[in-house]
């Protein structure tokens, strides 16, 4: 068995090689989308931390979600972020997938550009919004008494520019409708719903989204309502997003995954030939879209 290893070891390496250059190559066309997006990345956080300076602490709202889901606690606050990292990361590791599979029905480059461009116009309106009327933050820590639920005025730009990281991430205030973790979480499932292959990983990712959903609002980090409108606004986004952009252009080299290490037949050698020719092939196609 070690033998048989070592011996599609050098394929391996031969096929993340060749997917890497395919990459790479998208990567030069396409690196002003992916700078802008991470950027804005930076712009959202920037916009979340400033509108804190402004948030007031108040009794709750009436609040559908709250009367019908029974609270979590602030101990038990970490189930949803929980949650959460797991849709995230599983879904990085999903876009990476073709580097070492056989199966290449995605370009890792393509699908970050179009969940950037996704994040980047449901941000745009997610800071629109929560500028625009500023909410008594549900959390445990945006509540009257607790040192973070106001900031004191910043003392110079760089108190700003450096949103306060970590805690500044973790104890923000204000910035409610709409839900940011709902964005990513939609954004991630919608994606692999279009381009994973696995039914029922996508029925569980949809599941999960739900259960996302419910566990934010018992753990009172957001109004339902800031859920809600994730729901459709997120959609809506990306359906007319998909209408304006041209569809991903499918490089296929099978029909079905196979497993990391292709069966030690001696006709796979020239399979996984036509394999990389086929990935070079589908970077000039992609070239010409």
């Amino acid at each position: 068995m070690l033998v048989y290893v070592d011996r599609e070891a050098p394929k391996l390496w031969r096929k993340i090689c060749a997917e890497t250059t395919v990459e790479v190559s998208l990567l030069a066309e396409n690196w002003k989308i992916i700078l802008a997006g991470l950027i804005f990345q930076y712009i959202h956080g920037l916009a979340a931390h400033g509108v804190h300076y402004i948030h007031r602490p108040g009794p709750l709202l009436q609040d559908s979600g709250f009367l019908l889901l029974p609270e979590l606690g602030q101990d038990k606050s970490y189930i949803s972020e929980t949650v959460f990292s797991f849709m995230f990361g599983s879904f990085v590791l999903w876009t990476f997938h073709p580097f070492l599979f056989q199966s290449k029905r995605i370009c890792t480059v393509l699908i970050w550009c179009r969940v950037l461009i996704y994040l980047v116009v449901s941000q745009i309106l997610r800071i629109i919004t929560f500028y625009s009327t500023q909410l008594p933050g549900p959390n445990y820590h945006c509540r009257e008494g607790s040192k973070f639920a106001r900031l004191p005025h910043p003392e110079n730009a760089l108190d700003v520019l450096f949103i306060n990281f970590p805690s500044g991430l973790l104890y923000g205030c204000g910035d409610l409708i709409f839900s940011s973790h709902m964005i990513f979480t939609l954004i991630f499932v919608r994606t692999y719903c279009k381009y994973g292959t696995k039914r029922y990983i996508k029925q569980f990712a949809w599941l999960l989204a739900l259960i996302q959903s419910l566990l934010i609002i018992a753990s009172r980090k957001h109004y339902t309502v800031d859920i809600v409108v994730a729901w459709y606004t997120v959609n809506l986004i990306a359906f007319f997003v998909d209408k304006k952009l041209p569809e991903l252009p499918e490089r296929s080299a099978a029909s079905s995954s196979l497993p990391l290490l292709p069966l030690s037949i001696r006709e796979k050698d020239g399979k996984n030939k036509d394999e990389h020719h086929r990935l070079f092939n589908g970077t000039s196609g992609t070239n010409a879209n």
